[in-house]
């Protein structure tokens, strides 16, 4: 099976990483959201699965996944959906991001077994405790050739940046500094370039895209120097809420991001 993500990385620079949220604003939008994104310049995408208890995500995405279990988004139903996503998306990497919780509910074989049948490439379960994916889950996401993305913060040590790096086959996600998703607490710039300094000398295998507190261009450029692309996702989903028509509200997000 080719691996879309590696491709992305090896085809393209400053990619950008779009986050929205299955079944917001509207329960039907997640595979016209999709399209919408990849038609405007987005190379990669992230599919939240909305959970009712998300550990690392702030207000923003915290408030659509409300919206989408209201809607009656659940695993069922996004996999129904999603059978439409490699018309809409032929070749645009497809990851999708949530919480351990009810992918066990849901079983984990017939969760990768679903997701690798629609399309997905990889899954981004942030409190999935790395030694649980050594000894049970890798078996099982290679067996249907879903990569796991990992998240590195400015704690991480080296030791365990360097465990992350050999167990992916994907990109590692460099959350840009402490708090949740959307945090618009200034970060100690001095600390944050360190951060991102040490990483880069580590000379890891795999590519990096930052994420947390990216909202705009410059955010987007300024992550660009540092990696090789970045993550936004609460100041997407902050675009389309209200918005008659969410896919031209998502394009026009993403054409204001990529605009050379």
């Amino acid at each position: 099976m080719n691996n879309r993500i590696q491709e992305a990385f090896a085809s393209k620079k400053n990619l950008l990483n779009t986050y929205f949220t299955a079944g917001y604003p509207s329960l039907h939008d997640t595979v016209p959201l999709a399209q919408a994104l990849v038609a405007a310049g987005a190379d990669i995408l992230e599919i939240g699965m909305p959970f009712s208890d998300p550990l690392a995500d702030g207000p923003v995405i915290q408030g659509s996944s409300t919206v989408a279990l209201a809607n009656g988004m659940n695993l069922p139903v996004l996999f129904h959906q999603l059978q439409d996503l490699r018309q809409a998306v032929p070749d645009a990497p497809v990851l999708l991001m949530g919480y351990l919780n009810p992918v066990l509910q849901f079983g984990v074989d017939e969760f990768c077994r679903q997701a690798a049948a629609v399309g997905v490439d990889g899954l981004i379960l942030p409190d999935l405790p790395l030694d649980e994916y050594e000894e049970t889950y890798h078996a099982i996401f290679q067996k249907h050739g879903l990569k796991a993305v990992f998240l590195i913060t400015p704690q991480t040590s080296e030791a365990r940046i360097r465990r992350l790096d050999n167990l992916s086959e994907a990109f590692l996600y460099l959350v840009s500094g402490p708090g949740t998703t959307g945090g618009t607490t200034p970060t100690d710039a001095a600390a944050q370039q360190h951060y991102f300094e040490r990483i880069a000398a580590l000379r890891l295998r795999n590519p990096r895209l930052i994420g947390f507190g990216i909202a705009d261009k410059a955010g987007f450029d300024r992550a660009c120097q540092h990696a090789e692309g970045a993550i936004i996702g609460s100041a997407l989903i902050n675009a389309l809420k209200d918005a008659d028509d969410a896919p031209a509200a998502a394009a026009r997000f993403v054409r204001g991001i990529k605009q050379a």
